[in-house]
């Protein structure tokens, strides 16, 4: 059942036609798990508030200027000229000079961060350098081994497609860019080391913990009439684990029927997830959902459907995009005479969040010359986006296969 969208309601409409369908949804969505009910560690992304100065897509740059920072020859005021600090900057930055050389460790902090949907870039996470690095992320995520659920808590528009996942720290404007939209992160695992007074650890030599209410573990682990094992996955007929549960999680997020059912409800806060009692479904539902994280995660290669057919020195002017014509396949254009060929149209207009992915990740790079690794990166992301069209359409196959929406 398609919902229609209060803001699209004309006014001479008759809204009681509407109201009986509305309320029963409302019901319907409210019955599911809220995710901070099920991930209930959780936080909002980085933030710099200095963007330009801690983060870079060219990690030699940034290592630079942090060293630059701790270099003694270089004055405050020379300092502040050689990087056009303002105001603001420059307390920040030339304050924290000296503590900056007295850490010893101080280069273990330039790390890669997730800035964007599948755009991984350097980052100095320190305090030193950002305002808010978060100290869950610190404890949890930084040079861990954990996969989070990117989310925001309410969106502007109607039109929920605000999910993502990331293995490595992210900043707070991954999946959009408004300031309404910003994401939280909801990590799968706990580290014991930087938990130390957190109620889910109790006396153990585990090193990491899942991120998961236990009220919500018994609950699922009882529909599904299988036993929850603390870490990795099961094997989904007798036994399932907290990855199982994130791939189910991501599935249903990326499902479009529930993303049009229920859009107006998906706008005001986190979103929420059906429980299915239906282990076959479940299993399903976890199968696809770890192929779309495998492509977001880049650690899957989707099948390769484009090439880049002209030489040239691939700096980045004006990107645009051709559609396919009789005898040409959609074209993506980053300047007068180079393009990525093959790139389908749905894969040019795909959204995460806020953002056209193709078209974000080159005109973030504007003025640069793409190397190899960058040119063959694009490529993949445009396989990983035609994939995840196809995964998507099949969780919805999944799910009316099994009876269709609600999920039972």
């Amino acid at each position: 059942t398609k919902t229609t969208s209060w803001s699209q309601l004309k006014p001479q409409a008759p809204m009681y036609l509407f109201i009986p369908q509305n309320i029963k949804l409302k019901s319907e969505y409210e019955n599911y798990v809220k995710v901070t009910e099920i991930l209930p560690v959780n936080v909002l992304g980085f933030q710099t508030h200095r963007d330009s100065f801690a983060i870079d897509i060219d990690r030699d740059a940034l290592l630079q200027r942090i060293k630059d920072m701790h270099d003694t020859s270089l004055s405050d005021d020379q300092f502040k000229e050689k990087y056009n600090l303002n105001d603001n900057d420059s307390r920040k930055l030339i304050s924290s000079r000296h503590k900056l050389r007295n850490d010893k460790e101080w280069k273990s902090h330039l790390i890669y961060c997730i800035y964007r949907p599948f755009d991984k870039r350097a980052c100095y996470f320190s305090t030193l350098v950002m305002d808010r690095p978060r100290r869950e992320l610190i404890d949890h995520v930084a040079e861990k081994m954990n996969i989070c659920l990117l989310v925001p808590r309410q969106i502007g528009v109607v039109g929920w497609r605000h999910c993502m996942a990331a293995t490595s720290v992210s900043e707070s404007c991954v999946v959009s860019t408004k300031t309404k939209e910003q994401n939280y992160v909801f990590p799968l695992y706990l580290y014991a080391d930087g938990t130390s007074n957190n109620t889910l650890f109790e006396e153990s030599e585990q090193e990491r913990k899942p991120n998961l209410s236990p009220e919500f573990i018994e609950d699922f682990a009882a529909r599904l009439k299988m036993k929850f094992i603390s870490d990795g996955k099961g094997d989904r007929k007798k036994t399932f684990g907290p990855e199982d549960i994130f791939d189910y999680m991501y599935a249903v997020l990326h499902s479009p029927t529930y993303r049009s059912r229920y859009a107006e409800f998906l706008k005001m806060d986190f979103p929420r997830l059906p429980l299915t009692s239906n282990p076959e479904l479940f299993r399903s539902l976890c199968l696809l959902g770890d192929g779309l994280v495998s492509l977001h995660l880049m650690e899957k290669q989707g099948k390769k459907i484009t090439s880049y057919p002209v030489a040239g020195d691939s700096a980045i002017e004006t990107v645009r995009y051709t559609e396919p014509q009789c005898e040409t396949r959609g074209r993506v254009w980053i300047n007068a005479t180079q393009y990525f060929d093959g790139v389908p149209k749905e894969v040019w207009e795909f959204h995460v969040g806020g953002y056209q992915v193709c078209a974000k990740w080159l005109k973030d790079r504007k003025g640069r010359k793409l190397t190899y690794d960058e040119l063959t990166h694009y490529q993949s992301i445009v396989s990983a986006l035609a994939e995840t069209i196809v995964l998507m359409e099949n969780i919805d196959a999944a799910i009316t296969v099994s009876g269709g929406w609600p999920i039972v």
